[in-house]
């Protein structure tokens, strides 16, 4: 069930009517039926695939609680994410990996044939296939004891709001407030209705509105000079983030609603001054995820300077591979470790330069040129990110900076027709986010004012959604990964 739906207009409050009028006891348990019936409005089918990797981690961490020994307890580790990671590959990777195994046969003169494979892959199945691992590793370190009640263990991994693209919780976080009494608190619902309305208008009339030109050019960037290009690239930036974040923000709010706490997932990266930054500012939860479960274990940056390098290009790989099997998701992941392992090596050069023109890490120059930089970087690897195939990568690197022909820009009738709608909404989304970075958030602001501005803010916010989204129920980017 798409966020952006009437299903989810009326589920959404019957869930949350039903939650606070019935008994502790039945709470967690009505949580989980209607995470089902969220789940199972895409394809009932998959309720099925995800109901097996819930067994294999619940019980995994009542077998890994109760073994005595180290050797027995890393054993069943083992098994539980292998056989978690085996779901992950049958239904997500199986086919890139066939075809990728054909193409380099060919090459090397091998006439293999090529097998039809078409799977489709269950929603969200990386984002809770995730969530399942974190439960694991953390009972295996001792940091969680294992879930005996199976109902809560179930409603921990499918609880609806960021069942299907996170953020990627830790059992530590999530599992206990299942036990926690949640009283109707009208300061909650209504700071959650609000986080939501400001989700909703980052997916409908933001990133929606950016993806109507975005997918346009990208799906045939032949068609396009170099202006054109460029213009859509800056806005594949902000619809993904707007997109991604736009269903955080509705996730995060849908759960305060019902007395629930999920983590912050982004915190303003395109303000971010490095890559690094800006890592530590983008999907959160799964940065933290690889950090914790990847990069750790491998040495972090507790090795050697050759092994650190590895390590980070290592883990960015593997998060690429996890955003899709594609090539282009595998270079995305890699070319963001390239960026972090060239800003290490390549810090004191920078410092040194930005010394010899008096600008220290405070001056607004130096940070302007800092920011500006990263957005670059990060609108580079967007394009492989968001190109269909390296082709298309490689012509449109090569045209951004040809044919910049504004006349036929303003002739271009599509865009003209979305981009002031589109900078509007933009400027409003700065605005916003200025005011979040700020000393007060955007809900304690408003609520300090007079309840006739209040109230005009919140009609303001309604109707901008309602006049100037777009209703196509477009899926959610992330919801393919």
């Amino acid at each position: 069930m798409l966020f952006n739906s009437i299903e989810f207009a009326f589920f959404f409050p019957v869930v949350t009517a039903v939650y606070f009028l019935l008994p502790q006891r039945w709470r967690t348990l009505w949580l989980l039926a209607a995470s089902c019936v969220f789940y199972m409005a895409f394809i009932p089918a998959y309720i099925f695939i995800l109901l097996v990797t819930i067994l294999i981690d619940y019980a995994a961490g009542i077998y890994i609680e109760r073994a005595s020994e180290e050797g027995r307890k890393h054993a069943l580790l083992l098994v539980s994410i292998i056989s978690t990671c085996t779901v992950l590959f049958i239904f997500k990777y199986c086919a890139f990996f066939v075809d990728s195994f054909v193409g380099a046969a060919h090459l090397i003169g091998w006439n293999l044939p090529t097998p039809l494979i078409s799977i489709i892959l269950p929603i969200g199945l990386s984002f809770h296939t995730f969530q399942s691992l974190a439960y694991v590793v953390e009972v295996y370190r001792g940091n969680q004891k294992a879930e005996r009640d199976f109902v809560t263990y179930a409603t921990y991994v499918m609880f609806f709001p960021q069942l299907v693209a996170g953020p990627i919780e830790r059992p530590q976080n999530l599992l206990h407030q299942f036990r926690e009494r949640h009283t109707f608190d009208h300061v909650n619902v209504t700071a959650g209705l609000k986080r939501m309305a400001w989700g909703f208008f980052k997916k409908l009339v933001v990133a929606d509105r950016l993806a109507l030109y975005v997918n346009d050019v990208y799906g045939a960037p032949q068609n396009y000079n170099g202006l054109q290009l460029s213009v859509a690239t800056v806005f594949f930036a902000y619809q993904i983030y707007c997109d991604f974040s736009g269903y955080s923000d509705i996730a995060i709010g849908a759960a305060q609603v019902l007395g629930f706490r999920l983590m912050e997932n982004f915190r303003t990266p395109y303000y971010s001054l490095s890559v690094s930054e800006f890592w530590r500012r983008w999907h959160i939860s799964l940065s933290t995820w690889f950090k914790d479960y990847v990069y750790i274990p491998l040495g972090g940056k507790r090795v050697g300077k050759a092994r650190h390098i590895l390590n980070l290009l290592i883990t960015f790989t593997v998060s690429g591979l996890w955003h899709g099997a594609n090539w282009t998701y595998v270079i995305w992941g890699a070319l963001n470790g390239v960026y972090l392992v060239l800003g290490s090596l390549t810090k004191s050069w920078r410092d040194r330069f930005f010394a010899i023109f008096d600008l220290n890490a405070n001056t607004v120059s130096r940070r302007t040129i800092m920011l500006l930089s990263t957005f670059v970087l990060t609108c580079a690897a967007w394009i492989v990110f968001r190109a269909r195939n390296m082709g298309d990568v490689a012509y449109i690197a090569g045209h951004l900076g040809r044919g910049w022909n504004f006349h036929q820009l303003s002739t271009d009738h599509f865009l003209l027709r979305q981009f002031p709608v589109a900078v509007a909404s933009l400027v409003v989304l700065e605005a916003g986010q200025l005011l979040q970075g700020g000393r007060i958030s955007i809900p304690q602001f408003v609520g300090r004012a007079p309840m006739a501005a209040r109230w005009a803010v919140y009609i303001g916010m309604v109707m901008t959604v309602v006049m100037f989204g777009v209703y196509r129920k477009m899926q959610f980017i992330y919801f393919q990964f």
